[in-house]
């Protein structure tokens, strides 16, 4: 397992390190050592501990982050939502494979709207993937939309969550 650790507004310790690869131990009956891991350690306002763990295995992403008052606390916490989140993803393809069907989770949460203002670009690699398995990756990063190639015929698609609690999906149309 690689393990990336950053930090903001803080210095990390050889002692948060060693306390951090100790309970990313617990996830190497889920992975093999060719995943990455990347640790974000950022210290708030008022001294709150925010940490950021993600993972990515195979083109599959699971994200955990917790704040707290103890960095130990938040690091303890990340592990015990992405092992959830794991387990989660691995019953639902099980469960996929056997009755060829897909259950979805979740329902949409309303949230209030902000002004809109651009704070970040990120470039992103799309990979190709069904839409079964793109609405499961959106799932685990906790976003509202996700970006793919579709498997069968390579073209771009960006599925969504809607008000109702179902799917959407966009489609380029070019002219």
């Amino acid at each position: 397992m690689n393990i990336i650790y950053t930090s903001r507004k803080c210095s990390v310790r050889e002692s948060l390190k060693e306390f951090t690869e100790k309970k990313l131990k617990k996830l190497d009956k889920f992975f093999t050592s060719d995943c990455t891991v990347s640790v974000l350690f950022t210290l708030e306002k008022e001294n709150i501990c925010k940490t950021e763990i993600t993972t990515e295995y195979k083109g599959i992403i699971f994200r955990a982050q917790e704040s707290s008052d103890d960095f130990k606390v938040s690091v303890d916490s990340c592990v015990d939502m992405l092992i959830r989140q794991i387990r989660k993803h691995k019953t639902k393809l099980e469960k996929r494979l056997k009755d060829s069907s897909f259950a979805f989770g979740d329902a949409y949460e309303n949230t209030p709207e902000e002004d809109v203002k651009i704070v970040r670009s990120k470039a992103i690699t799309v990979k190709p993937m069904s839409e079964e398995e793109a609405i499961l990756q959106m799932n685990m990063l906790g976003h509202d939309f996700y970006i793919f190639r579709e498997d069968t015929d390579e073209s771009l698609k960006v599925i969504y969550r809607r008000k109702d609690g179902g799917y959407g999906i966009l489609e380029p149309e070019y002219v």
